[in-house]
């Protein structure tokens, strides 16, 4: 089942939608592992060929209960997208946490941010700063902001920005604290605490985002005294998968990482042991 329905944020209204699983995905105490998908720079919550559509249902119909949402600005969400840098979206991520987590049916010790691309930042800068954030799943995740963000937009954008106080981008409007924002934070620097599991997923043809970056995040993740970090490449995989088989072995890989939270942890105490 799915339902539309809008979080607040300050005096703006988020935009998402909840899918729930069927009976039979529930546990003997009937609560459920919580997904919430956070999406990239200037997307929204269906996503590149309904990439978050279709990988919400996969994730509810292995029993999670999975939310997707617009950032402020994006999608159907109120707010100007501008106007809010990764700072703001961190809080809207937060807010929508706690909605999940007002929720009796979610299990408090299963909540996973799965972001992709900026999303994917945001996902992470999130679980470091709220210890409510089990574990991440990053696909194709942006890990230096700024610059990336900047190689997306052009060096022209940028410049309109700060000379003119913002900066049309595809009909968003860009303003210099968003990319004063964007400067300010450095996910390389925080993967280290995060103490919870981490998936990395990443398209070898992803010419956005250089898959280059998941092998260093997994370095980095390595580094920390706790928690797993596991990572799937995906051969010739672009940056928002957009062929049939690359979405299978990216919702293959990410349901079969969820699904495995259990064994992930006998394994984990057998190890520290």
């Amino acid at each position: 089942m799915e339902r539309s329905l809008t979080i607040r944020y300050g005096d703006l209204s988020l935009a998402a939608t909840i899918h729930y699983p069927s009976q039979e995905g529930k546990t003997a105490c009937n609560k459920l592992p919580l997904v919430i998908i956070n999406h990239g720079f200037v997307g929204n919550r269906i996503g590149v060929d309904r990439l978050f559509v279709l990988a919400a249902r996969e994730f509810a119909g292995r029993g999670n209960l999975v939310i997707r949402f617009d950032f402020a600005g994006c999608g159907e969400s109120e707010g100007a997208y501008g106007d809010h840098g990764l700072d703001s979206m961190i809080e809207q991520t937060r807010a929508v946490l706690d909605y999940a987590l007002g929720l009796d049916i979610v299990d408090p010790t299963r909540v996973t941010l799965l972001g992709h691309s900026l999303g994917g930042s945001v996902a992470l800068l999130t679980g470091v700063r709220d210890r409510r954030v089990k574990s991440l799943a990053l696909w194709s995740p942006v890990a230096y902001p700024f610059n990336d963000i900047l190689r997306i937009v052009g060096r022209k954008a940028y410049d309109e920005a700060v000379t003119k106080g913002h900066a049309d981008y595809l009909g968003y409007s860009i303003k210099p604290a968003f990319f004063d924002a964007l400067m300010k934070h450095q996910p390389f620097q925080e993967t280290q605490k995060f103490p919870g599991d981490v998936l990395l997923v990443h398209g070898t043809g992803d010419e956005t985002i250089p898959v280059d970056y998941t092998f260093l995040l997994e370095k980095t993740f390595w580094l920390r005294g706790e928690g797993r970090c596991e990572k799937s490449i995906i051969f010739q995989a672009d940056h928002t998968y957009s062929k049939g088989e690359h979405k299978e072995q990216l919702f293959k890989a990410t349901g079969d990482w969820l699904g495995g939270y259990e064994q992930r942890q006998r394994d984990w105490q057998h190890w520290s042991i």
